[in-house]
């Protein structure tokens, strides 16, 4: 009995130490599953903040490398802005160094002697652009043929964001085909009036709906061009040159607003007499509409626009007449 007892007392101590070995295995089991999860969680932990550090300097990389991009008109001269104008290969031959367009009664590039000069800055889907030529373009059409001002025309197409289509773009690089494959300026000048019509000029912004080239194709050919001139005008030709213009433009500073919230700044529409800033601010001021205090600058009355041998008082050299103080 004796020896039973202690066999039953070693069988008893061996099963003990195997439980306790195997909760131990067990322990360390679970701790090593613990730590290997710890472990994880940090690893991942590591690589999800690498992973954003990475991003973040790629992001950096990316914004500055766009921001210099972006910036690089703003912070460019107008002497560099200008230079690099006078590199583009596809320039406009009909346009001069500064990119305007010169009409008169004689044809483009031929100023009459004697007459003011006046200069209008544009964008086709700017609507105060698309007021002023509304109100203008019949009247300038008139002097222009009866050799009383010379007109000379910039176009620009910086809006293009403001549409969907580029629409800026687009209507300025089929304006500027028009002048260099139709000899007869009166074509380019209908163009302008009837893409700027009420009817035909679309909204800006959200509100813009798209205006295809067909359509401003139709409004060419209504204008006078032929169908030739008219299918190849929309092959954007010009658009290096229409991106030099925008860069280089609006930093020159005769262009800027002279008054008002855009003092120190370009905008478009902007008019031009004989070199110097017409200020429509003072329209406002002198309650007059845009068509008669034109004419009002320039020295010409209502009913001697298109009378052939009636030159406006300032001439080719004067400034324009202010039509707030009447000098």
């Amino acid at each position: 009995m004796a020896q039973n007892s202690k066999d039953a007392q070693k069988r008893a101590s061996r099963a003990e130490r195997r439980a306790a070995e195997a909760a131990a295995m067990k322990a360390r089991a679970e701790q090593m599953e613990k730590e290997r999860k710890q472990q994880t969680i940090i690893g991942g932990i590591v690589v999800a903040v690498l992973v954003i550090l990475v991003a973040i300097g790629a992001f950096t990389v990316y914004h500055n490398m766009h921001k210099k991009a972006e910036t690089k008109a703003s912070t460019e001269t107008v002497q560099e802005a200008y230079t690099a104008l006078q590199k583009v290969k596809n320039t406009p031959k009909l346009v001069d160094k500064k990119g305007g367009l010169l009409i008169s009664k004689n044809g483009y590039g031929k100023a009459v002697e004697g007459a003011p000069t006046v200069e209008l800055y544009m964008d086709f889907l700017c609507p105060g652009c698309g007021n002023l030529h509304r109100q203008l373009d019949a009247d300038l059409q008139k002097m222009v043929d009866a050799g009383q001002i010379n007109l000379d025309l910039h176009f620009m197409a910086f809006m293009d964001r403001w549409s969907t289509d580029e629409y800026s773009s687009r209507a300025a690089n089929a304006a500027i085909y028009l002048a260099e494959h139709d000899s007869d300026p009166n074509h380019l000048i209908s163009f302008l009036e009837k893409v700027y019509a009420e009817d035909f000029q679309p909204e800006e912004g959200s509100s813009y709906k798209s205006v295809s080239d067909d359509k401003l194709k139709e409004q060419m050919i209504a204008a006078g061009a032929s169908k030739d001139v008219a299918d190849k005008a929309f092959g954007r030709d010009y658009q290096d040159w229409l991106d030099a213009i925008d860069t280089y433009t609006p930093k020159r500073s005769e262009l800027w607003h002279q008054t008002g919230s855009y003092k120190g700044s370009m905008t478009t529409p902007t008019v031009i007499i004989n070199g110097e800033y017409w200020d429509m601010d003072q329209l406002s001021a002198a309650q007059t509409t845009v068509k008669d205090g034109l004419l009002e600058s320039i020295g010409l009355k209502a009913d001697e626009v298109g009378v052939a041998g009636k030159m406006p008082s300032i001439g080719s050299e004067k400034k324009p007449i202010s039509v707030t103080t009447g000098e």
